[in-house]
C-alpha cells in the first residue's frame, strides 16, 4: 500500500516546526521523528545547553500531545514517576494517583542522575506501556513515547544506565554544538523571544497512532531482512564485543527502518536505510570487552567495521 500523501504532508509540517526551533539539526530531527512513527523511545546524550529539552517540548507541541517532564536527581523515588495509591479515609478505599508517566510524550531529563532503583521503575513503562502499583496495572495513554536526556558518564553525580534499560531505547543520538553560522542565526531568532512559544500544533495524537499502524505495511524484502540480521549477528560474534545486540534490537531495527523509509515517502526499505540507522539503533546495545575499551575501541568503530564486512544486497524497487 503506497504511503498516503496526507501522512507525508503532516510529517513534513512537524519537521518544519522542529527545524524552526532547533536550527541546523535536520538529520537529528529526522531520527527523532523516525522513532516517534516507529513507536520507539529515544535517549539523547549530550552536554547541557544544546537544545535537548527544547526539541522534545517542540515535538509535543507540534503533535498536540500531552507532555510531562521529570527532572531526575538522586532523591527521586520510583513512585514519583509511576504514581502512588492514596487511602481515602472517609470512603475507606485506596485510589491511584497517577504519576507524570501518564502522558503521551514523557521527557526524563538527566536520567543518569537518578539512582538505578528509580531508573528500573521505567523498565515496565518502556516495554509494557503500563505501570503496576500495589498489584494493580494501569495502562498508559496511546501513543506513548519516552525521551530521556543524559549527561556524559564522566560528569559528577551520574549513574550508568543498566543494559536492560539501554536495550529498551530504540535509538541513542546526540545533538552536538551548532556551527558558527547556525549559532549566530540562533541568537537573532531568540531576540524576539523563544521560537517554541510561537509554535502551533499541526496534527494530533490520533494521526500519529494511525501512522504507527501504517508503517507496518512498509515492505522489507527477504534480502534486506537478511542484511539487517547479518549486521545484528556480527555484533554477537565480533572479537571486541562482550555482549551483542539482542532479538529486541532486531525488532527495533526493523521498525526503525520501516519508519525511516516512510519518512522518505517510500513504501519499501532500501539497504541504505539499514546502513544509516545502524549506529543509532545498535551502538548503545553493544557492550565491549574491557580490553577493547583499553585499546580505545568504541561501539561506533565496531559497527563501522561490521557494516563494511557484511555484503550489501542488490535489490530492485517493488
Amino acid at each position: 500500500m503506497p504511503v498516503r500523501n496526507e501522512s507525508i504532508q503532516i510529517i513534513s509540517e512537524v519537521r518544519n516546526n522542529l527545524e524552526s526551533c532547533i536550527l541546523g539539526k535536520s538529520f537529528e530531527i529526522q531520527l527523532l521523528l523516525t522513532a516517534l512513527v516507529a513507536g520507539g523511545h529515544v535517549l539523547i546524550e549530550d552536554v547541557p545547553g544544546t537544545g535537548k529539552t527544547q526539541l522534545i517540548k517542540a515535538l509535543a507541541k507540534s503533535i498536540n500531545g500531552e507532555y510531562r517532564r521529570i527532572q531526575c536527581n538522586p532523591d527521586i523515588l520510583p513512585s514519583d514517576i509511576t504514581g502512588v495509591s492514596v487511602f481515602h479515609p472517609r470512603e475507606e478505599h485506596f485510589y491511584f494517583r497517577p504519576g507524570p508517566v501518564m502522558t503521551n510524550i514523557l521527557l526524563v531529563d538527566e536520567i543518569n542522575r537518578a539512582t538505578t532503583k528509580t531508573q528500573s521503575a521505567l523498565l515496565e513503562v518502556m516495554e509494557e506501556r503500563n505501570v503496576t502499583v500495589d498489584g494493580e496495572t494501569h495502562e498508559l495513554p496511546k501513543p506513548f513515547m519516552l525521551c530521556a536526556t543524559q549527561n556524559p558518564i564522566d560528569f559528577e553525580g551520574t549513574y550508568m544506565l543498566p543494559e536492560a534499560q539501554l536495550d529498551r531505547f530504540m535509538m541513542k543520538m546526540s545533538l552536538g554544538y551548532p556551527d558558527a553560522a547556525t549559532e549566530k542565526n540562533l541568537l537573532l531568532k531568540h531576540q524576539d523571544g523563544q521560537p517554541i512559544d510561537r509554535l502551533t500544533s499541526v496534527t494530533h495524537m490520533e494521526q500519529i497512532a494511525a501512522m504507527q499502524i501504517e508503517i507496518r505495511d512498509i515492505y522489507m524484502s527477504d534480502a534486506i531482512t537478511d542484511y539487517l540480521l547479518g549486521i545484528i549477528r556480527k555484533t554477537r560474534e565480533h572479537k571486541a564485543v562482550l555482549l551483542g545486540a539482542s532479538p529486541r534490537a532486531s525488532l527495533s531495527f526493523m521498525m526503525a527502518c520501516k519508519a525511516y523509509a516512510f519518512l522518505q515517502g517510500r513504501d519499501f526499505v532500501l539497504p541504505d536505510d539499514v546502513k544509516v540507522l545502524a549506529p543509532y539503533v545498535l551502538s548503545h546495545r553493544i557492550l565491549l570487552r574491557p580490553e577493547s575499551r583499553l585499546e580505545s575501541i568504541n561501539a561506533t568503530s565496531v559497527l563501522q567495521s561490521i557494516i563494511q564486512h557484511v555484503n550489501v544486497p542488490v535489490t530492485m524497487e517493488r
